[in-house]
């Protein structure tokens, strides 16, 4: 793909979402707005890499392997469990196309080595869980975009003035992020100032996504990234405390722990599989039978998106039902 070709790809997405598909119209907010092209741009991106040269029909494929795969969900009118599952059987459908006929078979050492640095394949899922958001998936949505999919998420903010008399000048501000795979969450917008007419000159402004549900998508999880896992949820949840933190998980690489010792929710083992050894990890029989004996579960799928309406459904904090309740949670 010439830049010129790279460039008209591009050039067709909406301007606010580069790479979005538009769902179907309805009054509904969730029905309406642009999915953003996650995956996609992923593949354009290593169109676009000098490094992949050797992989830009391979890269084609792919990509219309994409616009199928988007194509097909966009198309679907299950709703509810059976959704999930068509959804689950075409995400399947997919990643064994990309994975196994297209990067394991036939592309360059280069690709098969960096396609994690790339995102070509935990890019999938991303996408995959931001289409889960929607009213015939889920009940009881509120009227406004949840913002479901990859953000930089809020952590903590905290002040920190240099002297007496500064505080009394525009506040310094430090606000801590963390790049997230799935949220579900809304962009909050703030403003800081001594000054009670907030005066541009003393005041600190800006914004930052709160997102009240969160998912790390790893293809393979080790003891190194579950402690991650662990120190992030906890940030988050310092930030946000009725924020929930999952990890969505495709091959286990570690023996698994009890979360209810960290503040992780749950991890989900998407296939329900361990990692291959690493001799078998370059050889294409051995990777076409671990998708084939191990395909995303879309039990599994379903349990989690359970989580996600158990947490829409809940009232997360109510001091006034306290004395009803008889417990002030």
């Amino acid at each position: 793909m010439t830049e010129e070709q790279l460039d008209d790809e591009l050039s067709e997405l909406p301007e606010e979402v580069e790479g979005a598909v538009e769902q179907e119209s309805s009054d509904e907010p969730h029905k309406d707005r642009l999915i953003a092209a996650i995956h996609k741009e992923k593949i354009i991106a290593a169109l676009g890499n000098p490094k992949a040269k050797e992989d830009i029909d391979l890269l084609k494929e792919a990509l219309a392997g994409y616009e199928h795969w988007i194509g097909k969900t966009a198309a679907l009118t299950s709703t509810g469990e059976q959704r999930v599952r068509d959804m689950t059987a075409l995400l399947n459908e997919y990643k064994d196309y990309l994975e196994v006929d297209l990067i394991a078979a036939k592309s360059s050492a280069f690709l098969k080595r960096q396609k994690g640095q790339l995102k070509l394949d935990n890019s999938v899922m991303e996408e995959f869980l931001i289409h889960l958001v929607h009213p015939s998936v889920l009940n009881n949505l509120p009227n406004f975009d949840l913002e479901p999919g990859p953000k930089t998420a809020f952590m903590s903010l905290a002040f920190r003035p240099s002297s007496i008399s500064n505080l009394n000048e525009k506040p310094e501000v430090i606000i801590k992020v963390k790049d997230q795979d799935f949220t579900i969450g809304k962009t909050i917008h703030y403003k800081f100032s001594p000054d009670g007419d907030f005066n541009t000159r003393k005041t600190f402004g800006g914004k930052f996504h709160l997102a009240v549900l969160s998912a790390e998508c790893k293809v393979n999880y080790d003891k190194t990234m579950f402690q991650e896992c662990a120190g992030t949820a906890a940030r988050l949840k310092h930030g946000c405390p009725v924020a929930k933190y999952y990890a969505l998980v495709e091959y286990l690489d570690m023996q698994p722990e009890d979360v209810r010792l960290t503040e992780i929710d749950n991890v989900f083992l998407l296939r329900k599989a361990k990692r291959l050894p690493f001799e078998k990890r370059s050889s294409l029989a051995e990777v076409k039978q671990q998708h084939k004996n191990f395909p995303i579960s879309a039990d599994v799928i379903l349990m989690f998106v359970k989580e996600i309406q158990s947490f829409i459904d809940s009232t997360w904090y109510d001091p006034e039902g306290a004395i009803t309740r008889g417990s002030f949670l």
